[in-house]
């Protein structure tokens, strides 16, 4: 009788282990973003691709490539449990650090900037510098979280955030606030005692953007441009935002047409990178930048969705860090565009060209989806 009933059971599959499954909803929204931001990486520098290598396919092709290989790269990275990458923490910390150092010794300066390493294709050091900062803070807190309470503490896993944080800030301000705001956002989500966590970072978060504005006559004169208007400096430094709001005001409701745009015809510079999105909106009009946003909403809902579900705090704090890092660069992003804020470089993710950027979110949401495949979703079948 007894055998029967476990044989009832096992045929029913009442306790059948769950396959883990992928989360294709989160695939199809990341899926959706990179072909939208090929296409619109095609128009917008159509013109740049043959003015400068007599290619009008140049940046298409190249973006072609990266696509591929970051859709490669994270189903491979999906595939493996993430806490492998735990063992790796010191590692990966020292060597983003020393990247980070390496680029302000011999880095490779491009339009004025010098962020990227001569590594291959290029190398840009403070994309990895998110990546492992995500890791390295969420592993921290999930290890010390029951002593998170203490000042001491709090300040020893600012100390580990403001260290490539401030490295990166002496070339590219905003991507430094984006490191020290994802590991900030990590953190407020595992400490106990916000009220504690404001007091340590709210004055010498200040203090810090302070004296990188100081200490860079170019960040200065971009908020002095944009406090004053853009109007006021049309030539130099409003030259970007003034191009900017003429190709999102003559967009309208439904744009031009896909590829009629008139401002990446050399009126804004590099349109197909932290510009692009002023050329949707002139292209597609308020409608298809509306989609975009709606797009991002449902990314970042998915990764809210990934992390109520998490077994485990670790993996909670990695899905917050990623959706952090992209909710902070779509709305910096877009506030630049519409010069809603100083102009400052800052990719939209997944939209914008370049290799690194690409490749490194993938890697992200390779992460969260093996986080996913080992949550309460894919266990719930």
């Amino acid at each position: 009788m007894q055998q029967a009933s476990r044989e009832h059971v096992r045929k029913k599959g009442y306790f059948r282990q769950k396959k883990e499954q992928t989360d294709f909803t989160l695939v199809a929204i990341v899926v959706i973003l990179i072909i939208f931001g090929i296409v619109m990486i095609y128009s917008s520098s159509y013109y740049a691709g043959v003015e400068d290598y007599n290619d009008s396919m140049h940046y298409l092709k190249k973006q072609l490539l990266w696509g591929g290989l970051s859709l490669i790269v994270m189903f491979v990275v999906s595939r493996i449990d993430y806490r492998i990458f735990n063992r790796f923490i010191g590692l990966m910390y020292i060597a983003s650090v020393g990247f980070l150092i390496l680029v302000l010794l011999i880095g490779v300066e491009k339009k004025g900037a010098k962020r990227w390493l001569d590594i291959g294709p290029g190398f840009q050091p403070s994309e990895l510098s998110k990546l492992v900062i995500i890791f390295v803070v969420a592993y921290l807190c999930s290890k010390i979280v029951n002593h998170l309470d203490k000042y001491r503490m709090m300040m020893f896993v600012l100390l580990i955030i403001a260290i490539p944080a401030g490295l990166v800030g002496v070339e590219n301000m905003s991507t430094a606030i984006v490191v020290f705001a994802v590991g900030i956002a990590v953190l407020f989500v595992a400490v106990p005692k916000v009220h504690k966590l404001i007091l340590l970072t709210g004055v010498p978060s200040i203090i810090g953007v302070v004296a990188l504005v100081l200490t860079a006559s170019y960040r200065s004169t971009r908020i002095t441009t944009w406090l004053n208007g853009p109007w006021t400096d049309p030539l130099g430094t409003g030259y970007q935002p003034i191009q900017s709001l003429y190709a999102i005001g003559t967009g309208g409701l439904f744009g031009r047409g896909l590829g009629q745009s008139l401002q990446k015809q050399g009126f804004i510079p590099e349109a197909q990178n932290d510009y692009i999105f002023s050329i949707i909106c002139e292209e597609l009009g308020l409608f298809g930048a509306g989609l975009l946003i709606i797009l991002f909403i449902l990314l970042i809902w998915r990764c809210m969705v990934i992390a109520s579900n998490c077994s485990d705090l670790n993996g909670l704090l990695i899905v917050v860090g990623v959706m952090a890092q992209i909710g902070m660069q779509v709305i910096i992003n877009i506030a630049v565009v519409t010069n809603s804020i100083p102009s400052t470089g800052m990719p939209l993710p997944f939209i914008s060209y370049g290799g690194s950027s690409l490749l490194f979110l993938m890697v992200e949401i390779g992460v969260v989806l093996g986080i996913a495949r080992r949550s309460k979703i894919s266990k719930a079948g």
